[in-house]
């Protein structure tokens, strides 16, 4: 309460909540609107209430592809851009390398490059959502089909997401928390109170007048359901706070001493140190075979796409042509989420940069050797680290799936619990609860937001 108070009584704070309501009052006006020239089927509101690759979509859209709005892309485009621009900077393009170690100048011109590449990215990732819609049914087009078409629908959509991409950039400079999290955060919590609301109306509202007894059941059931909601909100807490500390020791000259003396400090380890990348990643990957499969046939319902679907079972022959159901989307998914959570862990800290600087800065860890031995240290560490994590986030990511696949909801798919969500909103409340701590502290807000990614996530 005291905490509440204080930051009524700081105006900066106060006015940089404002300025962030407003920006998301605007993101959901034009989550509203749909596309000119598009009509939006019924089918589409039913797909999104599964766990599959359009409800990732509309997730990352902010909840905007429900209505396949203006801003249906959403922030997708400049995720993927900012991926692959970081990854092309680790020593494979040398001009983005050499970028990468000019300071702020180097930053900036990173910045410039990945919204031109957002550009590239949205243009086609708009067709390929277009067409993917269009043969599934989702949606159907109302004006003249031909390239003019597309190309009318394809750019307002482009605009849509350029355009938050700016507004992203507004509540980063102006308001609080990273822009394009806090606006994917704002998507998925506007879900919630629905959620819940469906859950009690399932097990509380209908079993009203069906007799004592089965108020009483419907009425255990909902409780369960909000506790093991919260069990796994504290459980997704828990590893976004989890950490390995590794000790490090800073060597210095003071006073015109000679005696060198050491200054003790932590090198922090995450346990979940790439956030949702790998889970990005991996449904991007499954979700391209589909989109490339647009291109060329309107049949996206061929069986052998089911393969690359995480929310669909495969048919696999048996024996005296008896058939059975095997999750190989499921498993797919499961496999890159934890790679990829391996790359970018590595990628992230990067040992052999990092024991490059502490080399130079004259920071050693106890008991470790200065270079290559440090570099081994701090990558088994870090590998050994990231397997508790990978394996947390492949089951939190997986959780809504299973419970789906399982059919313990019945058709009522949009209770499932779990998924990437609850790892964004934990992660975009940590980081906005950490900077209101700097500002109240008195710190610059620069300095309340250092640490956090440019990105979030």
């Amino acid at each position: 309460m005291n905490k509440l108070v204080s930051i009524f009584k700081n105006k900066e704070i106060v006015n940089r909540i404002f300025f962030t309501i407003m920006i998301l009052f605007v993101v959901r006006i034009g989550a509203a609107i749909t596309v000119p020239g598009v009509k939006v089927s019924e089918d589409l509101a039913k797909a999104l209430e599964t766990a599959n690759m359009i409800s990732m979509m509309d997730m990352l859209g902010g909840g905007a592809l429900s209505n396949f709005s203006i801003f249906a892309l959403g922030v997708s485009p400049y995720i993927t851009a900012g991926i692959i621009i970081q990854l092309l900077s680790k020593d494979v393009l040398p001009a983005l390398t050499e970028l990468s170690k000019q300071g702020q100048f180097g930053r900036k011109k990173s910045e410039m490059a990945t919204r031109y590449l957002t550009l590239l990215l949205g243009a086609v990732q708009a067709y390929g959502i277009i067409k993917t819609m269009e043969n599934s049914d989702y949606i159907s087009i109302t004006m003249s089909l031909n390239f003019w078409s597309y190309a009318y629908i394809v750019t307002i959509i482009l605009a849509g997401a350029m355009l938050t991409m700016w507004l992203g950039d507004q509540i980063t400079a102006k308001g609080l928390g990273n822009g394009i999290s806090v606006i994917i955060f704002a998507g998925i919590v506007r879900n919630l109170p629905i959620q819940i609301t469906t859950a009690f109306r399932k097990w509380v509202k209908m079993n009203m007048g069906h007799g004592t007894n089965e108020l009483v059941k419907g009425a255990f059931q909902f409780s369960i359901y909000i506790l093991a909601f919260v069990l796994i909100i504290a459980f997704v807490v828990f590893i976004e706070l989890s950490k390995r500390k590794i000790p490090v020791q800073h060597s210095g000259k003071s006073g015109g001493q000679s005696q060198s003396m050491a200054r003790a400090s932590f090198l922090p380890i995450k346990l979940n140190s790439s956030g949702v990348i790998p889970v990005i990643f991996a449904s991007s990957i499954l979700m391209a075979p589909s989109v490339i499969a647009s291109f060329v046939s309107s049949n996206v319902d061929a069986e052998w796409l089911k393969i690359f679907s995480y929310s669909q079972m495969t048919k696999m022959p048996g024996i005296n042509d008896t058939t059975w159901n095997m999750p190989w989307g499921l498993i797919l998914y499961l496999i890159l989420i934890i790679l990829f959570a391996f790359f970018y862990a590595n990628m992230q800290i990067d040992p052999p940069t990092l024991a490059d600087n502490f080399r130079k800065n004259g920071s050693y860890i106890p008991g470790i050797r200065p270079g290559s031995e440090t570099e081994r240290y701090v990558k088994k560490v870090v590998n050994r680290v990231t397997v508790m994590g990978a394996l947390s986030l492949a089951f939190i990511a997986a959780l809504p799936v299973v419970l789906t696949l399982s059919g313990i909801f019945g058709d009522n798919s949009s209770l499932a619990i779990g998924g990437t969500g609850l790892i964004i909103v934990a992660g975009v409340a940590i980081e906005i609860n950490n900077q209101i701590d700097g500002l109240l502290a008195g710190k610059s807000f620069e300095e309340a937001s250092s640490g956090s990614g440019r990105r979030g996530f």
